[in-house]
């Protein structure tokens, strides 16, 4: 019988045990010895049982609380098993701890590391069941500059879940909240209190003096507390916070004019791509993906201005549309900005893609600097595959007579022209006459283009424009060249092979393009297709 459950445990929760590891996060890496913070313990193996060991803990912490959470989920049919531990602690003493490793089973969690800072004696006047505290990270910044506003409600009695906060509201200001708000408990005067912490980033739009205003928190009280049995019970609280002024500094005069202001505590410039060019050799047609990412510590990602785009001849663009994301931390907001094109080299040879630099004003030392990306060079070849033109050279070495050169090509050119004589006068033998055609014909090429484009499949329309371009007197790209529709309709195919718009393209235009070409480009019947010409290289 035991055999049988294990058999159906491991048919139901086989697939949760691999990869099975011991998650460990706290709600905040900073605080002072006299509040808590929450360390959550993660596993998603239900093959594992019992509880983490949290002897290691003791030593820097004082363990307050611990609560276990399980969950079962299913997704496309696969069971979830998650469980959690809770663990409300307390500090022993400040400066930089660490949460050790902790153990369940064989698996172990990595080490955290916080900042505990000393707790500073409250004025004996703070004896109030319910009072607020407001305070900004500085009080000196720039116009567009970021600020956090910290709004923190001190409770010793327990409140009924209809408390209220008056709305933050500043004339000229932005405001970003940060996050959800966090609850923990901080002892005052020896007395236990809760507390409830939102923050906010502000964003001045204007220079001069901006004054954050009074908040009021309202909320009725669920009886008096064990802590503190003098407070009344089931009363209606309202307090309110302090004005809080906050000086804004203009841009500084030497920042550059013209340029898009960036006051923040740093920023960073990364760039990758898709396939990497130095890492192989890139063709004609090949796509290429580069991605380039701003992070600036202090803005938003709304504040950061668009990059220029790669604008180098012999190369086509096909930009996305860009990726805003915000991460909070301990000091705000870090917003990036991510750019990516697609950039597919059209001519061979070596192409300089310039450098790139972003001026920004570093608001922790108060100073203008400059981020930037090197300029970089794409070594492209010619593909055979394609039929477009590139550019060629002459060889020459110093010193070194060309007509050795000259001559041996004078050669081959008469030699080519004999043997061109002898095929001309040898097709019109019985024999080559009778010889069956094996290759498709031009009417049947360009059949195929025109059921490609009807289609509007535009990987099927390529291959068949290039068989059809490859039996042409000229190239795709003379062709294009001389004939406008034809070169916008290229571009067209071009971007839908190379974006995720290609699910979308038409190729009614292309066709009318081909269809359209004047009759000088057009190629010329192949006489095969009426009295039966060979080609060139019979199979």
């Amino acid at each position: 019988m035991s055999r049988v459950c294990a058999f159906v445990f491991c048919l139901l929760f086989g697939p949760l045990v691999q990869a099975a590891e011991l998650h460990a996060s706290v709600d905040r890496a900073r605080l002072s010895t006299a509040e808590t913070l929450e360390l959550t313990l993660e596993i998603q193996d239900v093959t594992q049982f019992g509880k983490p060991d949290l002897t290691p803990l003791q030593a820097d912490f004082e363990v307050r609380g611990t609560r276990q959470l399980n969950s079962l989920n299913t997704l496309d049919g696969q069971n979830e098993a998650t469980t959690r531990w809770v663990v409300t602690l307390m500090p022993r003493r400040a400066g930089t701890l660490q949460i050790p490793p902790l153990h369940l089973g064989e698996l172990h969690s990595e080490a955290i590391e916080l900042q505990v800072e000393a707790a500073q004696d409250s004025p004996a006047t703070i004896l109030a069941p319910v009072f607020i505290e407001a305070s900004l990270d500085q009080n000196d910044i720039y116009v567009q500059a970021q600020a956090v506003l910290t709004l923190r409600i001190y409770h010793s009695v327990s409140l009924y879940d209809d408390s209220s906060l008056s709305p933050l509201q500043i004339d000229g200001v932005k405001i970003e909240p940060l996050g959800e708000s966090r609850t923990y408990e901080k002892l005052i005067n020896g007395i236990r209190h809760g507390v409830i912490e939102m923050r906010y980033a502000l964003y001045p739009q204007r220079s001069g003096e901006v004054t954050v205003p009074t908040l009021t928190f309202s909320a009725t009280s669920a009886g008096s507390d064990s802590d503190n049995p003098g407070n009344p019970g089931n009363s209606q609280v309202r307090v309110s916070s302090r004005e809080l002024p906050l000086q804004v500094r203009p841009i500084p005069a030497d920042y550059p004019a013209g340029l898009a202001w960036l006051p923040a505590r740093s920023l960073t410039l990364e760039e990758h791509w898709s396939p990497d060019p130095s890492q192989g050799p890139t063709q004609i047609g090949d796509s290429l993906t580069r991605t380039i990412t701003i992070k600036a510590e202090g803005l938003s990602s709304t504040q950061l201005t668009p990059l220029p785009g790669t604008e180098v001849p012999g190369l086509r663009r096909y930009p996305d549309q860009p990726q805003l994301r915000n991460q909070i931390d301990e000091r705000g907001l870090i917003g990036s900005r991510e750019e990516r094109e697609a950039l597919v080299p059209t001519h061979s040879g070596a192409l300089e893609l310039p450098s790139l630099e972003l001026v920004w004003w570093n608001t922790r030392e108060n100073h203008l600097e400059r981020s930037s990306l090197p300029a970089r060079s794409l070594n492209v070849q010619d593909n055979p595959a394609l039929s477009a033109e590139t550019p060629s050279a002459t060889p020459a070495s110093d010193g070194q007579p060309l007509w050795p050169w000259q001559l041996s090509t004078l050669v081959l050119a008469l030699t080519t022209l004999a043997g061109f004589a002898l095929w001309w006068r040898a097709r019109s033998q019985p024999a080559v006459l009778r010889a069956a055609q094996t290759g498709p014909s031009p009417r049947t090429l360009l059949d195929d283009l025109k059921r490609a484009c009807q289609a509007n499949d535009s990987h099927a329309t390529r291959q068949a424009l290039d068989a059809w371009a490859r039996q042409q007197p000229q190239t795709l790209a003379d062709m294009a060249a001389r004939f406008v529709p034809l070169s916008d309709a290229l571009d067209g195919l071009n971007s839908a092979l190379y974006s995720e718009a290609g699910q979308y393209w038409q190729g009614d235009e292309l066709w009318r393009a081909i269809s359209t070409i004047p009759t000088a480009e057009q190629a010329q019947p192949a006489q095969g297709e009426n009295g039966g010409l060979p080609p060139l290289y019979p199979k």
